[in-house]
């Protein structure tokens, strides 16, 4: 966000009280009664195809049938057992293309079992009990940094707790909880979730948190790894793609994952600028994250440009359907030429070309089109900036089935690694890690 606001946007466009209707929960949690109900629709599967779409193999079937038996704290353990952010990853999962989509009530009926909501009914039970649910093992004498408290680093960091390590947890932000925290739409963590898992994942004891520490400034690999008996690293992806046209160095093109962070971390929404004509590039969650958003705080026109079609969409269906139902325009096969500023040299509109596929990959028609914008967000990936001398695969580090680096003693996790860039995917990334990490202290590997 700009320091000194342009003159196309605007604070307050909407209502205080408009506005925290319109962050409110996206789905809001079940009643006791709600939930046995749901849970009464489950099949209880003996090969259930969900527990196989799950990253992280939580036992759907079992803590389902604990909810229905009245138990949601037994349900909770058994979730938080495969997934200690359970409680997150139940808000934000894309539960349509992993587990409800493979619940065979989804099949039969088109309606699948509430896995999602079961399992934030499940953990927010337990969560508002006194206590953490695990307790350490005897102590190791093994100490292990872990860098970076985005999902991954925190899962990591807690299984390594829990087996009896002490962990040091090293941030560069000046809260931990990764994009939960800081990437997430709002609607979709509210009630301060994240920071409240955070707090209470770190309950199980033995991990000491450093916030403001920044790899290849405050400290480098090289010291860390020489002091500790292992490392993880779960920096996630710091830095942004650019869009590579003409004028997006203008004001208030921005890219959108600064955007949300931004609104996450404000204090009163009625206070943010936003554009009256917002476009978004890009096709991912961030880019719907950021469209939506736009429009709940009052933007007039929000239009989110991809430029391939929208079976290619990174966003699932469920969140483009989301988009549209609240207002949003989705424009397909198109990509950013021009971002154009009026005489004062604000951003006026956006200049976008028609594509197409001819078979040798994607092209620009040399059609365009001109879109009215006083806020342009881009949403087109982000990148590794991190340069720690490991191997690469790609763009991002390369690592083993447990997360070994090419460096000894040295795991990584999360989105800085290969594969999907999902919360959950993390999590299941740096629980793996730890155990590999244990087992190689303690002299199994």
């Amino acid at each position: 966000m700009t320091d000194v606001m342009t003159p196309g946007l605007a604070v307050g466009r909407l209502p205080a009280e408009v506005l925290a209707e319109n962050f409110d929960d996206l789905h809001p949690a079940l009643t006791p009664h709600e939930a046995v109900v749901a849970a009464d629709r489950c099949y209880f599967c003996h090969d259930a195809p969900c527990v196989t779409a799950c990253p992280t193999d939580i036992d759907i079937p079992l803590f389902i049938r604990q909810i229905s038996t009245g138990t949601p704290e037994a349900a909770a353990r058994t979730i938080f057992d495969q997934n200690i952010l359970g409680g997150m990853c139940a808000r934000v999962c894309p539960t349509e293309d992993l587990c409800e989509g493979a619940c065979v009530r989804e099949m039969a009926e088109g309606k699948p079992v509430e896995i999602g909501r079961l399992q934030r009914h499940a953990t927010d039970t337990l969560m508002a009990q006194q206590g953490h649910p695990f307790t350490r093992a005897a102590e190791t004498g093994k100490r292990v940094a872990v860098i970076g408290a985005g999902p991954a680093g925190l899962a990591c960091a807690h299984r390594l707790a829990m087996l009896g390590h002490d962990v040091v947890l090293l941030e560069a932000k000046g809260k931990a909880g990764g994009l939960n925290e800081f990437g997430i739409a709002a609607y979709k963590a509210t009630d301060d979730i994240a920071a409240r898992e955070v707090e209470w994942l770190m309950g199980i004891g033995g991990i000491e948190l450093h916030t403001g520490q920044i790899l290849g400034e405050s400290f480098q690999l090289e010291e860390v790894a020489g002091s500790f008996d292992a490392v993880f690293l779960g920096t996630g992806l710091s830095g942004v793609n650019a869009l590579g046209v003409a004028g997006e160095d203008l004001d208030d093109v921005v890219d959108a994952v600064r955007f949300i962070a931004h609104l996450r971390q404000a204090k009163d929404l009625t206070e943010l600028p936003i554009g009256r004509n917002v476009v978004v590039i890009g096709g991912g969650m961030t880019a719907i994250d950021a469209a939506v958003q736009s429009k709940l705080l009052g933007a007039q026109n929000v239009t989110v440009a991809y430029r391939r079609g929208r079976d290619q969409m990174g966003a699932s269906r469920y969140e483009q359907d989301l988009a549209a139902s609240k207002g949003v325009n989705l424009m397909f096969n198109v990509q950013p030429k021009e971002a154009h500023a009026d005489e004062d040299e604000y951003l006026a509109e956006v200049e976008l070309e028609y594509t197409a596929d001819d078979g040798s990959g994607l092209k620009g028609t040399g059609e365009t089109v001109r879109l009215p914008a006083d806020q342009l967000f881009t949403a087109i990936g982000q990148t590794l900036t991190l340069d720690a001398g490991l191997e690469l695969d790609g763009r991002k580090i390369a690592v083993g089935p447990t997360g070994r680096t090419s460096r000894e003693g040295v795991w990584a996790g999360g989105d800085c690694t290969p594969g999907d860039d999902l919360t959950v995917v993390a999590v299941a990334e740096g629980r793996d890690a730890a155990m590999d990490i244990h087992a190689t202290l303690m002299g199994a590997n």
